[in-house]
């Protein structure tokens, strides 16, 4: 989306907002976020049920979506699914799997990559990225945020751009183990024909990888200048990632910033960083 066709498009969103209309979304209000641990059918589980839970991470997670006002509370849930590996938004929840937590410990990284992505960073990058992508969802269904394109592109966006307010040194690993995940493409229930893959509502993950890594070296060169360097990110596809990201900008400020308290933001970057440490290094160690 052009810049001007973003400005034209904000500007008649607050006009109508200032009209007002019977379908505008409810007050937004402040300690929204919930969770829930419910315990996994499958014995299997077991394990990732105990360490989630120990490792305080949807505790981790209802932080760092603290500073959202929404007009209804939003539940985070990690529960079993049947054997499928899957996440969800619906009816003010967001689910996730331990089917699919169970996939992302087995495709995690068993040595350090080259661009310093660490085991523990391709097991939390994802899980958080999928928790966040869902949590978009679950913010422009509540916040009635109008979305043009695809929304699970939108999601993802949504989950990158979070994930870049973190710290420089905390961004990079989320953002690289989310990327990794896409890139290695979790193995289908059953295989799928190509045509099923073209059609699917999400991208492709390989194209999902390269856009959240376009979006994580448009908004900082230095930080991400490795993944062009070493070809990671295409040095054609780096040329036009500053446009995406300060699109991405003017939408995440114009149409989510004035529903997110700025000094609860702020506030919470210190907590996070420690607590996060910490857990990795204990994942690192396994």
């Amino acid at each position: 989306m052009s810049r001007t066709l973003a400005a034209v498009t904000a500007i008649l969103l607050g006009a109508m907002a200032a009209i007002g209309s019977a379908d505008a979304a409810p007050r937004a209000k402040p300690d929204q976020i919930r969770y829930k641990y419910v315990r996994p059918t499958d014995p299997s589980h077991q394990a990732i049920y105990d360490q989630i839970k120990q490792g305080r991470a949807l505790e981790l997670l209802q932080q760092l979506l603290s500073p959202l006002r929404l007009p209804h509370p939003l539940t985070l849930k990690v529960a079993s699914c049947d054997g499928v590996p899957d996440a969800w938004y619906g009816n003010e929840v967001v689910t996730l799997c331990y089917e699919l937590l169970a996939e992302i410990l087995k495709n995690a990284t068993t040595r350090d990559l080259p661009a310093g992505v660490s085991k523990a960073d391709t097991i939390l990058g994802p899980a958080f990225d999928v928790f966040l992508h869902e949590t978009g969802h679950a913010v422009f269904d509540m916040l009635q945020i109008p979305v043009l394109g695809r929304e699970e592109d939108a999601a993802d966006q949504f989950s990158a751009y979070v994930m870049l307010r973190l710290s420089k040194a905390e961004a990079r690993r989320m953002i690289l183990g989310a990327a990794y995940l896409r890139a290695k493409e979790l193995p289908e229930p059953e295989p799928l024909s190509s045509r099923d893959k073209f059609s699917d509502e999400h991208s492709m993950p390989a194209q999902r990888a390269f856009n959240v890594l376009c979006i994580a070296y448009g908004a900082d060169k230095k930080l991400f200048a490795d993944i062009v360097a070493n070809d990671i990110l295409p040095k054609q596809r780096a040329e036009t990632c500053e446009i995406d990201y300060d699109d991405l900008t003017f939408a995440m400020t114009a149409l989510i910033g004035p529903h997110i308290d700025k000094i609860s933001a702020r506030k919470f970057h210190e907590v996070w960083t420690r607590t996060v440490s910490a857990r990795r290094t204990r994942l690192n160690r396994q």
